[in-house]
C-alpha cells in the first residue's frame, strides 16, 4: 500500500488523483503546511525540501511531482494512463510532462511565493511570470486546436490530470487558464470524472468545481 503526504489543493493533488484513478490502496497523511508541519524534522526526513508531495513506495520516500505521474504509470500501466515505450505518442506524452514539469509548474511556484527568488522587484516579477504562464496556457490551447479532446488525442492520459491541476492553480489569475476555450473544454472533461470528485470530498476543496 502507499502512503501519499498531502496538502489539499497543493502538488500533492496529481500523485492522489493517479492513485484514485488507477484504484491503487494508498493511505492519505495530511501535511498541515499553514502550521509548519512540512518543517517538522520527522517530515523532512522524508523530503529534505519540505515540500510536498511525498508518496512511500515500498517502504522508501519518493518525491517531484512528475517522478511520481511517471513512477504511477508504469507501475500501474493496465490504466492506460500513458502511452507505452516505444508507442507512437510515447515521445510527445514525456515532452508535455518535462514542459508542465520544468517550465509551468516552476512559474507558479514563484508566482505564489516570490520571494524564493531572493531580492527581487516581486512587482515586476510577477509580470513576467504571468506573461511566461500565459504563454504555456496558449502553447496548451494550440496543442488542442485541431479539435482533440485531450493533449494526446482521443484518450485520456495523465498530462491530462497534470495540466488540469495547474490550470486549477490559475483560477484567481488576471487570465485564468479557462479563458482559452478549449483547455476550459479539457479541463470541464477532468473535473466530470469520479476521480476528481472524490478528490475534491476527500480533500474538502470547493473551488473551481
Amino acid at each position: 500500500m502507499y502512503r501519499l503526504y498531502y496538502a489539499p489543493g497543493a502538488a500533492s493533488l496529481l500523485p492522489h488523483l493517479l492513485l484514485l484513478e488507477t484504484g491503487a490502496p494508498h493511505e492519505l497523511v495530511l501535511v498541515d503546511i499553514p502550521a509548519g508541519a512540512n518543517r517538522d524534522p520527522d517530515y523532512l526526513k522524508l523530503n529534505p525540501n519540505g515540500v510536498v508531495p511525498t508518496l512511500i513506495v515500498d517502504g522508501r520516500p519518493v518525491a517531484e511531482t512528475a517522478a511520481l505521474l511517471l513512477l504511477l504509470c508504469e507501475r500501474h500501466a493496465d490504466a492506460g494512463l500513458a502511452p507505452a515505450p516505444g508507442s507512437a505518442e510515447r515521445a510527445a506524452f514525456l515532452q508535455g510532462v518535462l514542459f508542465l514539469a520544468n517550465t509551468l509548474q516552476p512559474a507558479f511556484r514563484l508566482w505564489f511565493y516570490p520571494s524564493d527568488a531572493g531580492a527581487v522587484d516581486e512587482a515586476a516579477l510577477k509580470t513576467a511570470l504571468r506573461g511566461r504562464i500565459e504563454n504555456c496556457f496558449a502553447q496548451l490551447a494550440d496543442q488542442l486546436g485541431d479539435g482533440r479532446p485531450y493533449l494526446l488525442g482521443e484518450r485520456l492520459s495523465a498530462l491530462d490530470l497534470y495540466a488540469t491541476m495547474l490550470m486549477r492553480w490559475s483560477r484567481n489569475m488576471p487570465k485564468p487558464a479557462t479563458e482559452w476555450p478549449a483547455l476550459k473544454a479539457l479541463a470541464d472533461r477532468v473535473r466530470a470524472r469520479p476521480s476528481w470528485r472524490r478528490l475534491y470530498e476527500i480533500e474538502g476543496l470547493t473551488e473551481w468545481t
